[in-house]
């Protein structure tokens, strides 16, 4: 029998991150466009060592359990809502993700939401397309003014500080809240700590980046959307969990949100006949934040990397957990 480790990859992804992995370990990639199916993946794990997953996949108790040799779970992204922490730690593997790589990719379509949504730039493409721009008009296609506006961002960890970075060059104030205070924040930006009450009542955009968690599922309800400034504009490019979308197409009708910029959904992907497909002033994305070449190949190095170094016995450089057994080498 090989003494070479297996890795099962769920998805195709930049090379570089696979050629890390092809240096220690046989790699085994699914390379269809859609994620494994469950059947499919209970399978690829009975017998790997290591896993390179994505959020699309569910690594549950049970899906462990078929793993018996697995060391460890190396996630292709930042969040790892999708896998069973406490799990994989009381079985004696690794989770781990690929934090820093993506903050200014995403950060940069987040601040591309907030300011296609306050010009209307997708209904001013489609109109201009259409033939439907007859002449200069004083009161065409108006939208928001970003400079020197409010700006409430839920959220500040890594993503979060470099929206607001982006937003100092426009200008606009900015609050926040978070469990934590962010004193280079406040201090090189100006930026305030507020409760959610004051970050609803005072925003003129509030961007979402809060991990996903029992206390942030559904953060923006019906009830926060009754509390918001009139004619706010919420961009949403962390978790689509975070909001209540049945709440936001309702806000969305009766203008309390002027518009919403949105990247990911509670269900994904966003089904053809969802409210939001239909409605006017909300731009879609295909949950792309951090798709772009540089990003997707350094999150393939960071996630290979990860699972190189737990595969050798050494301890991954971006784990979440820590098992609380061992594997033998």
């Amino acid at each position: 029998m090989s003494s070479t480790p297996k890795v099962f990859v769920t998805r195709a992804i930049p090379e570089e991150g696979l050629r890390i992995l092809r240096e220690v370990a046989e790699v085994q990639v699914w390379t269809e466009r859609l994620p494994p199916p469950r059947e499919n993946l209970l399978d690829a794990v009975s017998d790997v060592d290591g896993l390179l997953s994505l959020l699309t996949d569910e690594i549950d108790a049970h899906l462990l359990d078929q793993a018996p040799r697995l060391k460890g779970v190396a996630n292709y992204a930042v969040g790892y809502d999708n896998i069973d922490v406490t799990a994989a730690t009381e079985r004696g593997i690794w989770v781990t993700n690929t934090p820093g790589v993506l903050t200014e990719a995403t950060a940069d379509f987040s601040f591309a939401l907030l300011l296609g949504a306050a010009r209307r730039l997708v209904e001013a493409d489609a109109a201009t397309r259409a033939g439907d721009w007859l002449t200069w008009e004083p009161t065409y296609m108006l939208g928001a003014d970003v400079h020197g506006k409010t700006l409430g961002i839920v959220g500040m960890g890594r993503i979060g500080r470099a929206v607001a970075r982006r937003a100092a060059g426009f200008a606009m104030r900015i609050l926040y809240a978070d469990p934590s205070q962010s004193e280079e924040m406040e201090q090189a930006l100006g930026a305030e700590r507020v409760d959610m009450e004051t970050l609803l009542a005072q925003s003129d955009f509030i961007s979402l980046h809060a991990p996903l968690t029992q206390s942030t599922r559904a953060l923006l309800d019906r009830d926060a959307f009754h509390r918001v400034k009139p004619g706010v504009i919420v961009i949403n490019t962390a978790r689509g969990e975070l909001i209540d979308e049945k709440a936001l197409v309702e806000a969305l009708d009766d203008d309390r949100v002027r518009y919403a910029g949105l990247d990911v959904y509670a269900e994904e992907p966003l089904p053809r006949d969802h409210p939001l497909v239909t409605r006017p002033n909300a731009i879609l994305a295909p949950h792309l934040g951090s798709a772009t070449v540089g990003a997707r190949r350094a999150m393939a190095e960071v996630a290979a990397t990860n699972l190189r170094e737990l595969l050798c016995n050494r301890v991954p450089p971006n784990a979440v957990n820590e098992p609380s057994r061992r594997h033998c080498p």
